[in-house]
């Protein structure tokens, strides 16, 4: 049976060298309780950057006065077996000009900002540390 594909993005928020995490509430589908960066289902229709763009709006409270876009790496696919699903991860990276600006929504419960080393410690949606580092260079 063939996998259920997903795109998604995944948005790092990055300020004062730290990036932001946050960890997920448990009403979203998916990955509840652990830590991810900002992220969301490109819809039908929609570029990787442009639902980057929508997602950080949604979640974070920020727009193009805000934060500004320093790289969209390459994507990467990760595979859950357990969900029967493959995402194709479309990583991106946003500096963050005013961070007192960035409010979450109800799809978090915390945010965090952490040095980028610090990721790997933490209980994440899988590879997130390899979608940070298409997009750390």
């Amino acid at each position: 049976m063939p996998m259920d594909e997903r795109h998604v993005v995944t948005c790092f928020l990055e300020h004062g060298g730290k990036i932001m995490i946050l960890r997920r509430s448990g009403r979203v589908g998916t990955y509840r309780g652990r830590w991810a960066g900002v992220s969301g289902y490109i819809e039908e229709g929609t570029s990787a950057p442009e639902q980057a763009w929508t997602e950080i709006r949604e979640e974070c409270g920020v727009d193009s006065d805000d934060v500004e876009l320093v790289r969209e790496g390459q994507p990467l696919e990760v595979v859950d077996s357990d969900l029967g699903r493959k995402w194709i991860v479309h990583p991106f990276r946003f500096r963050v000009v005013r961070p007192d600006k960035v409010r979450i929504d109800w799809e978090h419960t915390e945010a965090k900002w952490v040095v980028p080393d610090d990721i790997g410690r933490h209980e994440t949606v899988p590879k997130l540390l390899e979608a940070w580092r298409r997009v750390a260079g």
